[in-house]
């Protein structure tokens, strides 16, 4: 079995208007729900063999406040993930190497939500859970979707991950704690 973690940037700050998309850097809650996530993913013994990561600055930020991961990991920041639909992300994925054991995407909505749905499949969804439903309805910032996959990497496809967990930033006390 594979894992696949598609995790959402954390909060992102429009304070400066001059900025562009890709510039925008964590607002002060985003870092406090990225260092929040990064305990929770500890604490579940969630350590990625490779990161894909968007080359945005809040998508590298958010796998800052991750980092180190317990066994290392090799990361790569991608332009091609910047605000990408969902069949791209599915294509990034498909080009992981068979030996990795588990992935971690690290992107934007709502590529990346699309996506979890996609993986999950509308039966699944449908029929799952508490965090399958919450899934569905939406992808919030700082969000993490953790996916068991059978099949080889290159044979990822619509409703070929099981979802094990959905985790917010909001079911997370430290995430709401003031800095």
């Amino acid at each position: 079995m594979r894992q696949l973690l598609l995790l959402r940037h954390a909060k992102s700050s429009w304070d400066d208007p001059g900025l562009s998309d890709h510039a925008r850097p964590l607002n002060a809650r985003g870092r406090r729900s990225a260092a929040a996530m990064a305990e929770a993913m500890r604490e579940l013994g969630l350590s990625p063999d490779i990161v894909l990561v968007s080359s945005a600055r809040r998508t590298l930020q958010t796998l800052e406040a991750l980092t180190p991961f317990e066994d290392g990991a090799l990361v790569e920041p991608m332009d091609a993930l910047y605000l990408a639909p969902w069949p791209r992300l599915l294509d990034e994925l498909r080009q992981a190497p068979e030996t990795a054991r588990s992935l971690l995407l690290i992107g934007h909505n709502p590529g990346l939500h699309e996506l979890a749905v996609e993986l999950a499949g509308p039966e699944a969804l449908a029929r799952g859970g508490v965090d399958a439903r919450r899934l569905a309805e939406a992808y919030p910032t700082g969000a993490l979707a953790e996916f068991t996959i059978a099949s080889a990497w290159r044979q990822l496809d619509r409703g070929g991950a099981r979802l094990v967990r959905f985790i917010a930033p909001r079911d997370l006390p430290a995430a709401e704690v003031p800095a």
